[in-house]
């Protein structure tokens, strides 16, 4: 009963909107017949997933509670309050502390635990276009508006009250970079050159780039996410990514669809459910950390290259003629419940369909030909 709720703080986004410098816009569909990602408030979500936890199933909820160690034998974790420090003990803990989690930090002590924390040389800024004086959009609100800039970007989503929050995602050091932005003259420099859009839809934009902090963005990836049958690891705290797919949250929530599915058809048998549960998930978890990273390039690069964007030609013309047969990568992973890891085996064989498809001249006149359908034919 909960997807009611969250679409009313919900907006559709169906589209990117492409912002080129020279101030051309173009809206590129991101599937068929209407479907959409929603840009939607994360503590709106946490909230509404904390009322029916609490008023429905009778969670108990502690807040201003930090974890700061785990003793995994005994299941004892230690909590630092605002009135001192506090034990609880526990038969099965499961750590969704995210992507800094105290549980798998207790874990990365014990024998043969991978772990591994990638971050990538860019970073990322949030930066707000305020809506008109009468509430509305600056600009179009159902869709995803991209600047790309080949090695950065910027991205804004709408929010409820009109406004769009902005992410500047930017390389964090070097000639070109946060880093090199140090005085107001060159943050106007920066914007001029790259996005003189932004400067009239946030008319105090370099009051904002200082005073916004700036924040890393890194991959978590780690094995096992179990201890015995005393704790597991979910969400962020197994496999934190970076956020160019959306998914973050969405791999989350897939990681509790699956658990709850094995803990009913083992009837809550930790030893059977537990390590079923990261045979599962590890696969997927890696999966869509790669696609995430594969989707930046995407985004801040490739939606503005004449070659990718004949690729997306191309592609919809393979999904119509097969249409129950051929699903775009990225619909793969936004519109479907298929796994991420065969979202990302058969998105590389279809990105080496598309660049033969796309060497073949006048390929709208030969693409019914038997040539071209073999060729389709031994990719699906």
């Amino acid at each position: 009963g909960l997807e009611d709720e969250i679409r009313k703080i919900a907006i559709p986004m169906r589209g990117r909107m492409v912002h080129a410098v020279d101030g051309n816009v173009s809206f590129q569909p991101y599937g068929k017949d209407d479907e959409a990602i929603y840009s939607v408030s994360r503590g709106g979500i946490n909230m509404k997933l904390m009322d029916l936890a609490e008023q429905q199933e009778g969670v108990q909820l502690y807040f201003n509670h930090r974890c700061d160690h785990v003793d995994l034998e005994k299941g004892l974790m230690t909590f630092e309050t605002t009135a001192g420090k506090t034990e609880i003990q526990s038969d099965l803990i499961f750590g969704a502390d995210g992507a800094f989690s105290a549980l798998r930090h207790a874990m990365q002590f014990t024998d043969r635990f991978d772990y591994s924390q990638t971050y990538i040389e860019h970073s990322y800024k949030e930066l707000c276009i305020e809506a008109n004086a009468d509430g509305s959009f600056k600009m179009e609100k159902n869709a995803l508006h991209i600047w790309p800039r080949k090695n950065f970007m910027l991205i804004a989503l709408p929010n409820l009250d009109g406004s769009f929050t902005c992410t500047l995602f930017f390389q964090f050091g070097g000639p070109l970079s946060f880093t090199s932005i140090k005085t107001e003259s060159d943050c106007e420099n920066f914007f001029k050159t790259y996005f003189p859009e932004a400067i009239e839809l946030i008319p105090e934009y370099k009051q904002q780039f200082f005073s916004n902090p700036t924040s890393s963005l890194h991959t978590v990836r780690c094995y096992p996410w179990v201890y015995k049958n005393k704790a597991a690891l979910i969400g962020d705290a197994a496999h934190a990514i970076v956020p160019f797919f959306g998914q973050g949250m969405n791999c989350g929530f897939e990681d509790c669809t699956v658990l709850n599915e094995l803990m009913t058809n083992y009837n809550e048998n930790w030893d059977e459910v537990l390590p079923r549960f990261q045979q599962m998930r590890k696969p997927n978890a890696d999966a869509i950390a790669e696609l995430a990273l594969n989707n930046f390039i995407e985004m801040r690069d490739l939606v503005a290259d004449p070659v990718f964007l004949r690729k997306k030609q191309i592609e919809k013309m393979v999904a119509k003629k097969f249409p129950d047969r051929f699903i775009p990568p990225y619909s793969m992973v936004s519109f479907n419940h298929i796994p991420y890891s065969e979202a990302l085996s058969k998105g590389s064989r279809y990105e080496e369909m598309l660049s033969r498809l796309y060497e073949i001249e006048n390929l709208e006149n030969v693409f019914d030909s038997e040539a071209v359908q073999q060729i389709i034919e031994s990719y699906l």
